[in-house]
């Protein structure tokens, strides 16, 4: 069984008890065994409950209803949104471009985080497509049993999910004009 196959699991996100017996409720085993690990904690596979690259609307609420436990002490989340400027000009609209490789990407990302916070649960999603301003392109949470493991692994997330996710953007800006950016990096 994994984190998020508990039957404990209501809905909303909500769980009526902690899976497996780790101070943080990340205590499991094997990949979808369920069986505790030497070090009682949920290997990262399994804590990573959502990553992909997706041509429709990407919602927090989705990332955090999936991560969230009654062990959760903090369940950090973060949007990027489409904003209607860059550089002192005016946007009007982005178009992202995803390798085929991106979802790929995003769960090695993912893991990697979860790897080197072994007390978080993790959903992130980067949308890809035609999106204007005030539309969310990247969604994310995280959830652990203290806030400062959930902000310090959010923020990785984000900056890593910038970093190597193979995404680009063309921005469309007021004057008529546009320009594409890599996302990476």
């Amino acid at each position: 069984m994994t984190w998020n196959d508990d039957p404990t699991h209501l809905p909303g996100g909500a769980h009526d008890g902690a899976p497996g017996g780790l101070a943080g409720g990340l205590a499991g085993g094997p990949s979808g065994s369920g069986a505790a690990t030497p070090g009682g904690i949920v290997p990262a596979a399994d804590r990573v409950l959502l990553a992909r690259v997706v041509d429709e609307t990407v919602s927090v609420a989705e990332c955090s209803a999936l991560v969230t436990s009654r062990a959760s002490g903090a369940v950090v989340t973060f949007e990027g949104v489409v904003r209607d400027h860059d550089e002192g000009r005016g946007v009007e609209a982005l178009h992202y471009e995803a390798h085929p490789t991106a979802t790929d990407v995003i769960r090695e990302v993912a893991l990697t985080v979860a790897e080197a916070h072994p007390e978080v649960a993790i959903a992130v999603e980067h949308r890809y497509g035609d999106l204007v301003v005030g539309d969310v392109a990247l969604a994310c949470a995280v959830a652990s049993a203290h806030r400062a493991e959930a902000f310090a692994a959010c923020a990785a997330l984000v900056d890593e999910v910038k970093a190597r996710t193979p995404i680009w953007k063309r921005q469309e800006f007021t004057d008529g004009s546009d320009e594409w950016v890599a996302s990476l990096g």
